[in-house]
C-alpha cells in the first residue's frame, strides 16, 4: 500500500513548545492578567531561545519576550494612573 501523505512529524521541524507558550501569554497579557501572563510569557521565551539556539522558534521566543516586557509596563502604567488618580472606585446601582 502506498502512501502519498507524510506527517508534519516525519519533516523532523517542530517549533518548540515554550516559544508557543511565551508567544501566547504574551499576546492574551495584553488583554487580561497582564501582570501574571507578562512574566510567563518572558520566563518561557528565555527557556525556548536557551533550548532553540537559533532554529525551530527562536523568532516566536523573542516576540513572547517583547509581549511580556509590553504587559509588564502596561500593568506599571495602569498602577500608576489608577494612584495618581485617587484609586479605583465601582459605582453600582442608579
Amino acid at each position: 500500500m502506498a502512501s502519498y501523505g507524510g506527517s508534519s512529524t516525519a519533516s523532523g521541524s517542530r517549533t518548540n513548545g515554550m516559544a508557543i507558550a511565551s508567544l501566547v501569554c504574551g499576546i492574551v497579557g495584553l488583554f487580561i492578567l497582564n501582570i501574571i501572563l507578562g512574566p510567563l510569557a518572558i520566563v518561557f521565551g528565555a527557556l525556548a531561545r536557551r533550548q532553540a539556539g537559533g532554529r525551530n522558534g527562536a523568532g516566536m521566543a523573542k516576540a513572547g519576550i517583547i509581549l511580556g516586557v509590553v504587559d509588564v509596563v502596561l500593568w506599571i502604567l495602569f498602577v500608576s494612573l489608577a494612584a495618581s488618580n485617587g484609586g479605583f472606585s465601582w459605582y453600582v446601582g442608579g
